[in-house]
């Protein structure tokens, strides 16, 4: 049988997704960064004047609008107002490069980009040789040849916002992480992004009164995810420009957050950065870590400084946040919880056989936050469903109690002697180790044993663990599983979202092959 959570009874539209706060408290806070402050009012007022704006320049229901943002409240302006005007928001990842953005405008065929100006170089470039509706700039310094981002939503425009879209209508294209491949364009709709939304705030147990700090890229799933949840109840979204100390602890120390979400790593920099104390914490009543399996040194080190446990929870841009420990339940370490509200999960082997409690297996998910599917590519679509049921990738096993535990990616596992190793568990072990900052660990290809497993670390200032130390100290832990292997790295490669980039691992193992 299934893992089911809890029947989703409260479902925000996104009609209304601003009505919870524009009735209780429209003068009040409703996004909130150091630099800058809208009120729920505010927010309204300028996400319709953005709607208009774009309305008037010939964009329609069903047009894509790309973003190349670095995080800013503004950017959930923006959504809204696409929200408002049917169109499609393409967010971008801020690092991108010339060429990427490029590649993303094609797949995703935007007409029109809002873009921080110090990318106005890199603008230019990407869409040298295309036709666009319209760039708008934000953060312009002085006069210069675009419209800007804060004249619009200050300006009142001519065109009435599109009534009663269907339930269908596209409204995200939000492009996966790459980390097993090319990135592919995750399409959501208006019913969908509601769900999704409902999902994370019951998951979360969100209340009017949160007051939630996404330590995340508002470009992706997480950050939009969490903070459009609090905000679709009435609560406060607080935004943060950066990801480490210099600007969570002030952020926490003035704006006082009940809840911290934050990738695992940015989580274990704000720990050893120094500049964090018990006392900024002392606001939380949650703190949610995701993306990637949460290290137990992470769990550790962060449960002795604050006091407060990390409540672990997996999710992905096709459905959205699909489990968490319950904050007001049992919080397991080690465990990214169950199924939040509106989830049906199954973990299932390579036949289709759900597995009995304690196997591994792929996780199946049912629920209506699904996406639509992987945009004009039917055929990535069609290999991840069956019915109504999404097939991850990823591979879990559940407790006797429905609490699941995160293994790995299907396409990531390292057959070494015909056994499967889990890269994730190796790196859990190497991070044990006292002199080990990160690690990330791969598959490499060997004749004899079908695959080795090689670690990359990065190790602690000050410190130079040999190979054969750490080796030997991952016996100790794991066994057979323990690295053949160590190359040590200066910087380990995270993708967008913060996971270990196995993927440019991979790569670099082939150019050292390649040169050898």
């Amino acid at each position: 049988m299934p893992i089911s959570g809890n029947p989703l009874d409260d479902v925000v539209s996104l009609d209304k997704l601003l009505h919870a706060g524009l009735t209780l408290k429209p003068d009040e806070k409703a996004v909130v960064s150091l630099q800058q402050t809208w009120t729920f009012r505010e927010l309204d007022e300028a996400s319709d004047n953005l709607c208009a704006q774009y309305l008037d320049r010939g964009l329609k229901t069903g047009d894509r609008i790309a973003s190349l943002m670095p995080n800013r409240g503004a950017l959930l302006v923006h959504y809204i107002a696409c929200f408002k005007a049917g169109l499609i928001a393409v967010p971008l990842n801020y690092r991108n490069t010339p060429i990427e953005i490029e590649r993303a405008l094609d797949a995703s065929g935007a007409r029109f980009m809002l873009f921080h100006a110090e990318r106005e170089a890199d603008i230019l470039q990407a869409t040298q040789s295309r036709e666009m509706a319209g760039l708008l700039s934000f953060e312009w310094r002085g006069i210069g040849p675009y419209p800007t981002f804060e004249e619009w939503i200050e300006r009142k425009g001519k065109a009435a916002a599109p009534a009663n879209l269907p339930a269908d209508t596209p409204v995200f294209m939000l492009f996966t992480s790459g980390s097993t491949g090319p990135a592919k364009g995750v399409t959501h709709s208006r019913e969908s992004i509601s769900y999704m939304f409902a999902s994370c705030a019951a998951g979360f147990e969100m209340t009017v009164e949160d007051r939630v700090l996404p330590g995340s890229s508002l470009s992706h799933i997480g950050g939009i995810l969490f903070s459009f949840s609090v905000l679709s109840l009435g609560g406060q979204a607080i935004v943060a420009r950066a990801y480490g100390a210099e600007e969570i602890v002030p952020l926490m120390r003035v704006e006082k957050p009940t809840v911290l979400c934050m990738l695992p790593c940015a989580l274990f920099n704000l720990l050893r950065d120094g500049h964090a104390t018990r006392e900024d914490f002392a606001s939380l009543r949650l703190v949610r870590s995701g993306s990637d399996k949460v290290p137990i040194e992470l769990e550790t080190e962060f449960l002795d400084l604050t006091g407060i446990p990390i409540d672990e929870g997996y999710g992905c841009s096709e459905m959205g946040l699909a489990t968490l420990n319950p904050p007001s339940a049992r919080i397991v370490p080690g465990s990214a919880g169950r199924p939040v509200a509106g989830f049906d999960i199954s973990i299932r082997d390579e036949n289709g056989k759900e597995v009995s409690p304690g196997e591994p297996g792929v996780v199946w998910m049912r629920t209506k936050s699904r996406m639509l599917g992987y945009w004009n590519d039917p055929v990535a679509t069609e290999k991840v469903f069956d019915g109504e049921w999404f097939d991850s990738g990823d591979i879990m096993h559940a407790d006797e109690d429905g609490y699941l535990y995160f293994r790995g990616r299907k396409k990531q596992i390292i057959i070494h002697n015909s056994l499967n190793i889990f890269p994730q568990e190796v790196e859990d072990a190497l991070l044990l180790h006292p002199s080990v900052a990160y690690a990330g660990v791969i598959g490499v290809h060997d004749l004899v044993h079908g695959e080795n497993v090689r670690a990359y670390v990065v190790a602690k200032d000050g410190t130079s663990p040999s190979d054969i130390e750490l080796i030997a100290f991952a016996q100790e832990q794991i066994g057979y599983k323990a690295p053949e292997e160590i190359r040590f790295l200066d910087e380990i490669p995270l993708n967008p979202t913060g996971k270990v980039d196995r993927v440019t691992l991979k790569r670099l193992a082939e150019e050292a092959h390649d040169h050898s």
